[in-house]
């Protein structure tokens, strides 16, 4: 489908009511007697080219089809109405520049982190956080100040094991975010601070305290803090052994396992990777 089109009673159903499922519709108000008219459209035109793939331009002649600006409650020319989900959404009437033209839809134009969010939900929703979790980290990259974002982000971290980074996301959402995803998310940090912290992990630590140096007693520890996602715990204790002696038991193996199960894009990933290229070269 073109994606300027001439509405007519015809066309009106499958433009303003299905179309706009899909993109949002653009409905341009004119008449040729309108001067302002002739001065705006060509904008608009210019935009839906412009945004093809998110906006069907659709242009009502008002003296030819005056029972759908009837419908619209369109009052003066020129009017332009944003229709998306088969409800009007916003609009403007009066002339406005390109650039405020182009202001006003950027309100409403999809975002790139939506498209990335939306893909990441479904990977969350087949409890595949791993691939989840880049996409949403890209996400919050476009926008660090969203909060629906960071608490995704922080959900995501919780499920792979990285409380601290979790713990530190959740400290920015403000009280009007702070709704049942929010809460949600509080609950899984306290729950999982509390499975993470095992009878045999305490015990380690005891026995570590005691004994300092012992890499093996370092490597058994690091072992129990992976398995309880601790991963950044079981890295540092791992790279401790390593810098003392580097052929040291699994420990080599068990650090390079633990990097490549954390998720792409995790920045944990890329701080141990280097340091332990920094220890083999």
């Amino acid at each position: 489908m073109e994606n300027i089109v001439n509405i007519t009673p015809e066309n009106f159903e499958q433009i303003i009511i299905e179309t706009s499922k899909e993109k949002l519709v653009l409905v341009d108000f004119w008449a040729e007697w309108c001067e302002p008219c002739k001065a705006i459209t060509p904008v608009l035109e210019k935009l839906a080219a412009k945004y093809s793939n998110d906006i069907v331009l659709a242009k009502v002649d008002c003296d030819a089809q005056q029972a759908i600006s009837m419908q619209f409650g369109v009052r003066s020319l020129p009017t332009v109405i944003l229709v998306k989900d088969s409800q009007p959404l916003d609009g403007f009437a009066g002339l406005k520049t390109e650039q405020e033209i182009q202001e006003w839809l950027d309100q409403h134009l999809p975002k790139p982190e939506d498209a990335l969010l939306a893909q990441a939900s479904e990977f969350y929703a087949q409890q595949n956080f791993a691939d989840a979790f880049p996409l949403v980290k890209q996400a919050h990259e476009l926008c660090p100040d969203r909060a629906d974002v960071k608490l995704l982000l922080a959900d995501l971290n919780i499920e792979l094991g990285r409380i601290a980074p979790a713990k530190e996301l959740i400290k920015s959402i403000g009280l009007a975010d702070q709704d049942g995803h929010y809460q949600a998310v509080m609950s899984k940090i306290e729950l999982a601070e509390q499975a993470a912290d095992t009878p045999e992990i305490q015990a380690l630590q005891q026995q570590l305290e005691q004994d300092p140096t012992n890499l093996e007693l370092k490597v058994s520890l690091a072992v129990q803090l992976q398995q309880a996602q601790r991963n950044e715990e079981a890295l540092t204790l791992l790279f401790e052994v390593l810098q003392k002696d580097f052929g040291f038991s699994e420990a080599k193996k068990l650090m390079l396992d633990t990097i490549n199960a954390l998720p792409e894009g995790d920045a944990l990933a890329s701080k141990y990777r280097r340091k332990m290229y920094s220890l083999m070269y």
